[in-house]
């Protein structure tokens, strides 16, 4: 046991029916029907391969696309090919979740077999409208429909969904309260790497935050800064902008008018009493670039042009990080320093990944858009562990007990007293 949960160690699987929950989200390119990364399938195939060995029965549950608007949501149809080409061996799927042919599917199932059920959010209790509108209790959980039809088909409950962890839905944290339960290997590994980096890094240890996830990212500056995991946070994209806005300095209409328009204006507020306290910590971007007819231009802050909208951090603030980088001990990076994506406002997240990959300290990548950019400056090879949760580490990092820790920590807690 690790952290008051079970892990995969503590369980005799042949012959045992094993429900597994997995994060395999990918983007999806709808025109062309493929995915477009198949990292977090890959993540979890340890664990998978690992039960299917020890002659589980492995009954697979996952999600695939927002789950905010139902557009988006795709059939697990595509992952399933994945899977069965990175296990090499036959995974079975079936467009149900958990009704009569799925029921049926997991039945049939024999020691060692692989099925995989179709996207656990086409059902409404998996949704998070469901979830923020009903904020139901574990133990209502266990009340739900997925939940009462497959967990009387079950001898096990896993969960490897560390991605998903902040998540407080049925396929997460209702198994728990009536099966016996463990993580998965994935989910161990990254709570792990998560914990010690809270804990004991080598030090002196950076944190780098950008991107545009406001609040969670605030309230993990808060975090770390109080309690001492950081020793200096280097800030870009919109965390940045709002901590210069802060401070007083120009950043261009069209950014302030985002900030605003998105709502993020209270978090002005929020900056200023963290570098009050924290200042010497928090290092601010002392340049920022534009696009002006498609050209990048750069200044340095106070001689910023007020009606323009930033979008990268500028070439000097990048190479200050790039030095304080690689005189670090331990990194983390969540988010991009600008607008990434195309060729001209690339060159501060560019240069941030570049260094990531050249220091000596031990790194530490998390989020969906961190993860791209490793990938697209080819460093994922370099980096030394990549973190497959996004909102699930933020709030890790922000010291919250996730919802699927305080389940497997309960479902521990069941089989203790038994």
């Amino acid at each position: 046991m690790r952290f008051g949960i079970k892990t995969l160690d503590e369980f005799d699987y042949r012959g045992k029916t094993v429900l597994c929950r997995v994060d395999i989200n990918q983007p999806v390119d709808r025109a062309t029907g493929t995915l477009r990364s198949t990292t977090r399938i890959r993540a979890c195939v340890p664990t998978i391969r690992e039960l299917s060995d020890k002659g589980a029965r492995v009954v697979l549950l996952a999600h695939q696309g927002s789950d905010i608007e139902y557009k988006n949501y795709y059939t697990l149809r595509l992952h399933r090919a994945v899977l069965e080409e990175l296990l090499g061996r036959p995974v079975q799927f079936v467009e149900d979740v958990c009704g009569p042919a799925a029921q049926e599917a997991v039945r049939s199932l024999k020691d060692g077999e692989i099925l995989l059920l179709e996207n656990v959010r086409y059902m409404a209790e998996e949704q998070t409208l469901f979830e923020l509108k009903l904020k139901l209790t574990h133990e209502q959980q266990a009340q739900t429909v997925v939940v009462r039809k497959l967990a009387p088909l079950a001898d096990l409950y896993v969960c490897d969904a560390f991605a998903a962890a902040h998540r407080d839905q049925p396929s997460l944290c209702g198994f728990e309260q009536v099966l016996p339960s463990a993580m998965g290997r994935l989910f161990e590994k990254e709570y792990c790497v998560i914990s010690e980096l809270m804990e004991s890094p080598a030090r002196p240890c950076t944190f780098v935050l950008g991107g545009a996830k406001i609040s969670d990212a605030f309230l993990m500056l808060e975090t770390v800064l109080r309690g001492g995991a950081a020793d200096r946070v280097l800030t870009g994209g919109l965390v940045g902008n709002i901590l210069l806005a802060a401070k007083g300095e120009e950043i261009g209409k069209g950014s302030l008018d985002f900030i605003y328009k998105s709502n993020y204006g209270e978090y002005i507020d929020v900056a200023k009493g963290l570098l009050e306290k924290y200042a010497d910590r928090i290092v601010l971007p002392e340049d920022l670039a534009w696009l002006e007819n498609g050209e990048r231009r750069e200044a340095a802050v106070g001689s910023i042009p007020a009606d323009i909208a930033s979008l990268d951090i500028g070439s000097k603030t990048a190479e200050n990080y790039r030095r304080l980088i690689e005189s670090s001990a331990t990194v983390f990076v969540n988010g991009p320093m600008g607008v990434f994506e195309q060729e001209t406002t690339e060159l501060g997240t560019k240069t941030v990944w570049l260094a990531l990959g050249a220091t000596r300290a031990y790194t530490v990548v998390g989020g969906g858009d961190s993860i791209t950019a490793t990938s697209k400056y080819g460093q994922t090879d370099n980096i030394d562990y990549i973190c497959t949760g996004g909102g699930a580490l933020i709030r890790f990092l922000t010291g919250e007990e996730l919802p699927v820790v305080k389940a497997l920590r309960h479902g521990a807690a069941l089989e203790e007293k038994k």
